[in-house]
């Protein structure tokens, strides 16, 4: 059985609402195991034998959408790939403050040209590093509540799905994925 993170985009933030318990009751029914969910925020941990992440996403979408009528964004991350990430920020060594590290997840390596061309809005101080399908980002000066370069600019730069989680949340998931 290998472990995964479902990373659900924009859930409990905006205005779609997923109750985590039936959250949990969704992936548990598609037949995984040992389904954890952590905080409010649409992140779920949990087993499979299945080893595809776009089949156990796709899956995970389809759930929501037929019992609970919503579309819903579902990224899928290995609890490998989770632990990768969370030992390659390349701003952790800089930033006592996890409030000011993130990482946002892309649904798919967006094309050179585009991280190429991605810039952080003008009179911000952000650093972000482009690795794969993450996005590690570092706002020295302050939250990212504040910022312009959120999620959804990352989407319409990169052309790509994604989800932003904190640093904290980040460590957490790895460290659930483990277990």
């Amino acid at each position: 059985m290998h472990r995964y993170v479902a990373l659900l985009r924009g859930v409990n933030v905006g205005g779609v609402k997923v109750a985590m318990a039936d959250l949990r009751r969704l992936v548990t029914d598609l037949g995984h195991a040992d389904v954890r969910t952590y905080l409010q925020s649409g992140n779920v941990v949990f087993g499979s034998d299945v080893r595809d992440a776009g089949r156990l996403a796709r899956g995970i979408e389809q759930a929501i959408a037929g019992e609970l009528g919503l579309t819903v964004p579902v990224l899928v991350r290995s609890g490998r790939e989770l632990a990768a990430v969370a030992g390659g920020n390349p701003y952790a060594g800089r930033e006592d403050d996890p409030t000011r590290l993130l990482v946002a997840f892309l649904a798919t390596a967006p094309k050179p040209s585009a991280v190429d061309a991605l810039a952080v809005p003008g009179g911000e101080n952000v650093a972000f590093t482009v690795t794969g399908r993450e996005v590690y980002l570092h706002f020295p000066d302050g939250g990212y509540g504040r910022s312009k370069f959120t999620n959804t600019y990352l989407e319409k730069q990169l052309g790509v799905v994604a989800t932003t989680r904190n640093w904290r949340s980040v460590r957490a998931l790895a460290e659930l994925a483990e277990g």
